[in-house]
């Protein structure tokens, strides 16, 4: 049975031999769900919350909870049963492993020693909803969970009491059959739920307990980071200073008070001393400690991190580490410091434009090549519309790894956008990361859980659905075969398969890789993009920087960047071809600001 044993650390209930087993015999059998069995080694993890506290732990879950069943209707209007509470029970038992020392279950094993808490799970609340929708075989559904977790120590005494709540939303596949009836993801969409509820339950079991074993008094701090000009952007030749608030909210004395800088390594170099003790606060004393540093005269441009770390002497849980990251560039600000973000144009807004900016840099399966920029490419690009481009930040999704599922792309293009909708909408869509091309050229995008890959043909649908005014798809990264060992049975990519109106500016026109910029830490392409977004583009010098003047900039610069300084060929390619006649070639993507006020606009 599921809930016999006891356990000390986290486990996997199938192995990787007995799933590669099953999956032998599900093929043998002529079945196709060898897919589902392996897919489970890609499912959403458990987050690290730190290493396991000391506590033994008695987990018992009430019937209610372990029983749950939840009623739905599947695809063809037959009456199901979602059989749930095993599936939950079972992630919670995974996630108490990975938050204590020991854990025990009611019912299992018994312990070895008698565990110090004992922790009661019962349902409180649940609801399973599916709503009617009939896009791509895709049905939006809620699975809403409630639970009361109940604190006791060794003798039975009840320590507190906490409600776990959690609403997760999901759109279910139908499964690969004639009929169509069930969805093939259900068991994904339950493993997500429970991940949600059990990290919920491993940072109150912490904060509980942590509480329960300490004394009253609490030592907390605030870490800031400053520079001299106040840009927080730390140059060559600029001082440095991190300072450290503390104070001392409970009713006891904290003895031996120290906060220590950890982090980038030649950051650190540059202090005098990396550690400073304060010795002693009272109850409600507050001290400020500083470290200063000055940064060489001759850096690169990167990014860095300090790690600032607070303890006493005599309280077993410690306030967290809190992390400060630095943007260091040389002395000087040149055209080409795209990192740096321009001032926001002012009294230019654009309130009908709204952006989607997508950057996958590694992925679920680790196997998967890995975009290193691409992250911070969708943010740049995101930070560029909104000051240059006038976009209201309230009008911009910006999706970055483990956040850009499919999902949450679904979520974004056929739940958010249209609730929006306008005659004057303008969409955007960026996507910096990896796609695949199948034999006939058909283009699937490729999201963070890249075992569902997300057909381009479904996005164009979306889109144009939408009847927005303008939409752009702008797309950065690797272009690679479907399968290995196929170049030569691949077409190349349609990135207009449905032959719309939808504007495709793609950074390769070829299958292949868009070339990553290491010194500038960018895409190529996305780095000339920024570039133009901020002016370079605006060849008739007007302030307005256009999609027509963008496309002619990018088509000019990253062809010549890629053979002169990688001796590489990368092509742009604008599908369809835009006509400096066409109404969409006029369309503003960003405004100057320097320019703007002087035309008094």
């Amino acid at each position: 049975m599921l809930f016999e044993r006891h356990t000390t650390g986290s486990s996997q209930r199938l192995t990787v031999h007995g799933a590669l087993l099953l999956c032998f015999l599900i093929t043998m059998s002529g079945l196709w769900g060898c897919e589902k069995v392996t897919s489970m080694f890609q499912r959403t993890p458990l987050p690290d919350m730190g290493p396991r506290l000391a506590n033994s732990i008695k987990l018992t879950f009430d019937p209610s909870f372990t029983n749950l069943k939840m009623p739905y209707i599947d695809g063809c209007n037959s009456p199901r049963e979602l059989h749930a509470g095993e599936e939950l029970a079972s992630i919670l038992i995974d996630a108490a492993s990975q938050t204590f020392a020991a854990v025990t279950i009611d019912g299992g094993i018994a312990a070895p020693s008698r565990p110090d808490t004992e922790i009661v799970l019962t349902l409180q609340r649940s609801s399973l909803k599916l709503w009617t929708d009939s896009v791509y075989d895709r049905v939006p559904a809620d699975i809403a969970i409630e639970t009361l977790l109940t604190f006791k120590d060794a003798a039975g005494k009840e320590l507190g009491q906490q409600t776990l709540s959690v609403t997760h939303h999901q759109r279910l596949i139908s499964e690969p059959s004639v009929r169509r009836c069930d969805y093939g993801n259900m068991g994904e969409f339950v493993h997500d739920a429970g991940i949600a509820l059990s990290t919920q339950f491993m940072r109150v079991a912490r904060i509980q307990l942590a509480a329960a074993d300490s004394p009253r008094s609490a030592l907390s701090f605030k870490a800031t980071v400053l520079d001299e000009n106040g840009n927080l952007v730390f140059e060559g030749g600029e001082r440095l200073l991190v300072r450290i608030g503390l104070m001392n909210g409970g009713e006891q004395e904290l003895q031996g008070v120290t906060a220590t800088l950890k982090g980038t390594d030649w950051v650190l170099a540059q202090f005098p001393t990396t550690t400073v003790v304060i010795g002693g606060l009272q109850p409600g004393q507050s001290r400020s400690v500083e470290f200063v540093a000055t940064l060489p005269q001759s850096i690169q441009q990167q990014k860095a991190e300090i790690h600032v770390v607070v303890s006493d002497s005599g309280t077993r849980s410690q306030p967290p580490t809190q992390t400060l990251p630095l943007s260091i560039q040389p002395s000087g600000l040149k055209p080409e410091d795209v990192d740096i973000v321009p001032t926001v144009t002012e009294g230019f807004r654009q309130p009908h434009t709204y952006l989607i900016s997508i950057g996958i840099g590694s992925y679920r399966d680790q196997q998967a090549v890995a975009r290193k920029f691409a992250p911070l490419d969708a943010e740049m690009v995101s930070n560029y519309f909104q000051s240059l481009g006038g976009v209201p930040a309230s009008n911009v999704r910006l999706l970055q790894d483990w956040k850009a599922t499919r999902s949450d792309i679904d979520e974004a293009l056929l739940d958010w956008l249209p609730s929006h909708m306008n005659r004057d909408a303008i969409v955007i869509v960026y996507f910096a990361g990896l796609a695949s091309v199948s034999s006939t050229g058909e283009v699937f995008l490729t999201p963070y859980d890249a075992s569902r890959s997300y057909p381009l043909k479904h996005l164009e649908t979306a889109l144009s659905r939408l009847q927005a005014k303008h939409t752009l798809f702008l797309f950065d990264g690797i272009v690679s075969p479907v399968g290995p060992n196929n170049r030569t049975k691949t077409s190349l990519p349609q990135w207009n398969p449905t032959g719309s109106s939808i504007i495709h500016l793609i950074g390769t026109s070829d299958l292949g890789q868009g070339l990553e910029d290491n010194l500038h830490r960018h895409g190529l392409f996305t780095y000339y993009l920024l570039r133009a977004l901020r002016g370079e583009a605006d060849t008739n010098r007007d302030g307005d920087v256009t999609l027509g003047e963008t496309v002619t900039y990018l088509s000019q610069k990253v062809r010549w960047a890629s053979k002169t300084q990688q001796n590489q060929e990368q092509r742009p390619v604008t599908v369809p071809a835009i006509r400096s006649t066409d109404p969409s070639a006029a369309l503003i993507l960003t405004k100057l600001a320097a320019i703007q006020g002087a035309e008094g606009h």
